[in-house]
């Protein structure tokens, strides 16, 4: 027969009760007592209370889900990931809480909704998921407390999250650059288009972007060029298979390699941004001579390669999205948090060289 606590607790001559503490109240017994029962424990084989039953009857699980639409091993290589999950796993551990990473395929959304709705965790945070993924709307239909990563379009009352303004943060790099004189400027970003493949794209307008944080960063851009007279038409789009540097310099390459090359390149991440550069280094080009370059994070990469970026705060905003999960706020609008940006100028851009 398997060993109980019932089984323990004859063993030693004690209540349940008494066993079940020393498990999870140890401090309510004497350290002779709680060696005694640990001792018997391990004599009969109890390897201690099943970790799921006591988790349904606190009502608690004790982890956080964190999703995003990328390989798992994204979690773990991309920069910016690691800066922000770190800011959550600090928060979590904290308050006595674990993470559960769920990566959601795009390409097989059920096998991403049946994750979501068997993940064993007392709350979501969707650290980077676009707003039409089934994923979310199970989400919503668990009724566990959910905060976003990213600020919604249309937030209602009762949403949780922490973000930036992304039209914002853009729209003061593509004024960098039009203050600069550049006319001809193209943009590098993952999720242009549904495909998953990397060159040139045509996008007619903003709102054909599917993914928000794409679209919001494009849409910013395309203001802060504005101040130089260039328009949305005016823009060249090239599409990243991924958010990589290896996918950015073979993005790079299409732009590059024109006859009409741009003069500045702007990247929606600092990942891509570096494979820009790469690009660069590979023909001879001086960025911020030759061609200017932007990125989005500043990454702890970003400074040494010289790279005019916008700073976010990556480890306190996923400090925050923990917070939010594990201790809300009492007051609704403390639980709706928007983080500062700055503009970082570096050696990556220069004025346009006139020949």
């Amino acid at each position: 027969m398997k060993p109980t606590l019932q089984t323990v607790a004859d063993a030693v001559g004690v209540s349940r009760s008494t066993v079940s503490n020393a498990y999870s109240r140890p401090d309510q017994l004497s350290p002779a007592l709680r060696e005694k029962i640990h001792e018997a424990a391990r004599r009969l084989g109890y390897p201690g209370p099943d970790p799921m039953a006591r988790s349904l009857r606190r009502g608690r699980v004790g982890a956080i889900g964190v999703l995003f639409t990328s390989a798992l091993s994204y979690a773990f290589t991309d920069p910016y990931a690691v800066q922000f999950l770190r800011g959550v796993a600090e928060t979590a551990e904290r308050y006595g809480s674990g993470l559960l990473l769920v990566p959601l395929s795009e390409a097989e959304e059920e096998a991403g909704i049946r994750a979501v709705r068997n993940a064993a965790v007392d709350g979501f945070c969707v650290y980077c998921v676009p707003a039409w993924h089934g994923a979310l709307e199970v989400t919503r239909s668990r009724g566990l407390p959910t905060v976003a990563a990213e600020r919604p379009g249309q937030p209602g009352p009762d949403t949780m999250y922490v973000g930036i303004d992304e039209v914002a943060a853009t729209r003061a790099v593509g004024g960098h650059l039009a203050q600069l004189g550049h006319r001809r400027v193209a943009v590098v970003s993952d999720f242009l288009v549904a495909e998953r493949r990397t060159g040139p794209v045509s996008v007619a307008d903003p709102a054909q972007i599917r993914y928000d944080v794409t679209r919001e960063r494009s849409r910013g851009f395309a203001e802060g060029l504005a101040e130089g007279g260039i328009g949305w038409s005016d823009l060249l789009f090239c599409n990243a298979a991924a958010n990589s540097r290896a996918e950015g310099e073979r993005a790079a390459a299409y732009l590059l390699d024109r006859a009409d090359r741009p003069t500045a390149v702007l990247a929606v991440t600092d990942l891509l941004a570096l494979g820009v550069l790469d690009a660069l280094a590979a023909r001879g080009l001086r960025p911020g001579r030759d061609v200017s370059v932007t990125g989005f994070d500043d990454i702890p990469e970003a400074a040494a390669a010289g790279l005019t970026t916008i700073r976010q705060p990556a480890v306190r905003k996923g400090a925050i999205a923990g917070r939010l999960l594990l201790d809300p706020p009492e007051d609704p609008a403390a639980r709706q948090v928007l983080l500062p940006t700055e503009l970082v100028v570096r050696a990556s851009t220069g004025p346009v060289e006139r020949n």
